[in-house]
């Protein structure tokens, strides 16, 4: 480990979740091969924490035979893919077994979840609502592939994770949450326990101001409930069977609300917006949405010859991709700014399972802060070289993780540039503008073998589905 790295008492291999207390700036100044020790250093200590601590990570790595990491290769094998935070039999959705389903995250955890008071819970929602009283943060998947997958942060991480988030937020729009109080827009719920709508909630609100500043289309919150059986009920209701399901009425009934929501949304956006455009005239605006909202809001102003006037200093955080919207401008980007009259569009990656925010820079490349140590692994999951560019399926270590272990393997496709030569000026590697998920390149399947051995790995998923 360098002399320059450890002098400076931000980054120390104990507290990576403080490593962000000054600002992004002083970590962007430091090429990640500066880092590499020190990065080795806090896995180190996560992972003598959490061998012993989270019962997952405990079954895997006596099962793999690691009792040590001394490098990063060591801990390859312990990489979670995206199949362990779904894991669960559906069954216990389907039965609402709650008492069971509380049981197995319990095994992702150093939280002893076993305290949580599950008394009357029969949905849920009402689970998650209740380990949120209890200390913890659960975020979950969409549930696009049939399963919902359930990341098991907790209050433990919130600083560290929020400080990631405003800070990619001040590193890609030069706009600070902390001290700059923004009116903030966002088509779509007021919030939920799917992890975008769960950010959102943390951190939009008080980035806003306050509730009162902080606008959605929808004012109520998306239904875990429903997601996390949306794939079987419409398998069902395609068969005729959906009353089979011995489904509760007033789910059903939010499905059917769901579904009418979902065919008029469209028209909800337009009317939304347009009312924002006189409400805030002239005021300054943080704009949210998907890549495809935005085009089609500016299409539809521009066809009614609807202009919005916002204030000096207005800017748009984007993501989320089209949204199935198949002909989008060349350049979708100057379309939007064009129509907005809004100058800065601000992005940054990142997914469900890590904490750490990679802002996007002014080239359009999304750099990867030390806190996370980005892996890239080939299609027999062999790990590619740190140098030139390379492209593959993208793993992580997060290091920011402090009560669940941050091994993932993910369902992204990317391209690493790991020569820190950005005409930006920010060091450390960066990811490139094109992202791609497996599943939909291989038609809905993504099957990853593991970077440890199959036998071993099956092992584990039958141990922490509760088959062992």
């Amino acid at each position: 480990m360098t002399e320059a790295v450890l002098e400076k008492p931000t980054l120390s291999p104990e507290a990576p979740g403080k490593w962000l207390d000054r600002g992004y700036e002083p970590l962007y100044e430091l090429s990640w091969r500066e880092v590499e020790e020190l990065q080795l250093a806090a896995l180190k200590l996560q992972f003598d924490k959490f061998s012993t601590s989270v019962a997952a990570l405990e079954k895997l790595a006596r099962r793999e035979g690691v009792s040590r990491v001394d490098s990063l290769e060591d801990a390859l094998p312990l990489l979670f893919d995206h199949r362990v935070y779904k894991s669960y039999p559906l069954a216990l959705i389907e039965k609402r077994d709650i008492r069971k389903l509380n049981a197995w995250l319990g095994r992702l955890t150093t939280h002893d979840l076993s305290q949580v008071d599950l008394d009357g819970v029969t949905m849920v929602d009402q689970w998650l609502d209740r380990l949120d009283d209890f200390g913890m943060l659960i975020g979950h998947s969409s549930g696009t592939t049939g399963k919902l997958s359930f990341v098991p942060r907790s209050q433990v991480e919130f600083p560290a994770w929020q400080r990631s988030y405003y800070e990619g937020q001040r590193a890609t729009t030069g706009v600070d949450p902390y001290t700059d109080k923004v009116e903030t827009f966002f088509p779509g719920y007021r919030g939920g326990h799917q992890m975008m709508m769960k950010m959102l909630g943390l951190f939009n609100i008080p980035a806003a101001g306050g509730p009162e500043h902080y606008h959605t289309l929808y004012s109520g919150h998306i239904s875990s409930d429903l997601l996390s059986l949306a794939a079987r009920m419409q398998a069902a209701e395609d068969r005729g069977e959906l009353e089979q399901l011995g489904l509760d009425p007033s789910l059903l009934k939010a499905r059917d609300d769901l579904i009418a929501q979902g065919k008029r949304r469209e028209q909800d956006i337009e009317s939304w917006f347009f009312t924002l455009f006189e409400e805030f005239r002239g005021q300054r605006v943080k704009l949210g949405g998907s890549f495809g909202d935005l085009i089609k809001t500016a299409r539809s102003g521009i066809a009614k010859g609807l202009k919005p006037e916002f204030g000096a200093g207005s800017f748009i955080m984007t993501g989320g991709g089209m949204k199935g919207l198949k002909d989008p401008p060349a350049d979708w980007e100057g379309f939007v700014r064009d129509y907005f009259g809004i100058e800065t569009i601000g992005m940054f990656y990142g997914m469900s399972e890590v904490m750490g925010m990679s802002p996007r820079c002014s080239q359009e490349h999304f750099h990867i802060m030390p806190h996370t140590i980005p892996l890239l692994f080939d299609r027999d999951m062999k790990l590619l070289p740190r140098k030139g560019s390379q492209t593959g399926r993208y793993a992580f270590f997060d290091l920011m993780a402090e009560t669940y272990w941050g091994g993932f393997i993910s369902g992204d496709q990317v391209t690493i540039y790991w020569e820190e030569d950005c005409a930006c000026g920010w060091k450390g590697p960066r990811i490139g503008p094109e992202i791609t998920r497996f599943h939909e390149m291989e038609g809905g399947d993504d099957k990853i073998t593991c970077a440890g051995t199959a036998e071993a790995y099956n092992d584990f998923m039958q141990f922490v589905s509760g088959d062992a």
